[in-house]
């Protein structure tokens, strides 16, 4: 099937955003952005479990417990994501790496399968890592699922409100093609989160 037109400039920014993110997690270098690369280092179990304030919200033990101001564990496995039912705190409460990381990776997995599997998987059957090897190849597996469900939309498709039922979120009442841009920009603010936060990690400490 060839790609809508349309398609093609968001699978272009969609690939860029993945290919920059994964290299900016696991090195050796990353792109600037003009053509210069930077040396990076490969995101570490204590770097991506790193709380940089207090009451954070992050991946934790289920044995453990949710962490301050969260009420329970999302997540299938020994590991879950602190969360809690809506209303959320207010103000939220800073995210670690690894939160930002593991809602990244579940909303691709969930959104492929709400448009091209079963329909069927919530939060809680998305397994959550609690290391950084699991979660940099749960993010790989999840971005290649997406974007084997974008090649197989075409142009009716991107205009069919509710093509994607992803149950958390607007899908249900919007067209593919603006699901499709929004995945975009979640890669792109949770990419640059993530992106900051190894800088401040690196730079922990200095100036104190």
């Amino acid at each position: 099937m060839n790609t809508p037109a349309r398609l093609v400039p968001l699978l272009k920014q969609f690939d860029q955003a993945r290919e920059r993110l994964t290299d900016r997690l696991t090195g050796p270098f990353v792109d600037s952005g003009n053509g210069t690369d930077v040396a990076v280092p490969s995101l570490t179990d204590e770097e991506y479990r790193w709380e940089p304030v207090p009451d954070c919200w992050s991946v934790r033990l289920h044995s453990a417990g949710p962490g301050p101001g969260a009420t329970l564990l999302t997540g299938a496995g020994d590991w879950g994501r602190d969360t809690a039912p809506f209303p959320h705190p207010s103000p939220p409460p800073f995210t670690t790496l690894a939160w930002r990381l593991s809602h990244l990776s579940e909303l691709l997995a969930l959104r492929a399968d709400h448009t091209a599997g079963n329909h069927s998987l919530t939060r809680a059957d998305h397994r959550v890592a609690g290391d950084a090897a699991g979660a940099l190849a749960d993010f790989e597996a999840s971005a290649a699922a997406w974007r084997a469900a974008l090649l197989g939309a075409d142009d009716t498709a991107l205009d069919t409100v509710g093509y994607s039922s992803y149950p958390y979120g607007s899908d249900p009442e919007d067209p593919f093609v603006d699901v499709v841009w929004w995945v975009n920009q979640e890669m792109l603010h949770h990419g640059a989160e993530i992106a900051l936060l190894r800088d401040l990690y690196r730079a922990r400490g200095h100036g104190a």
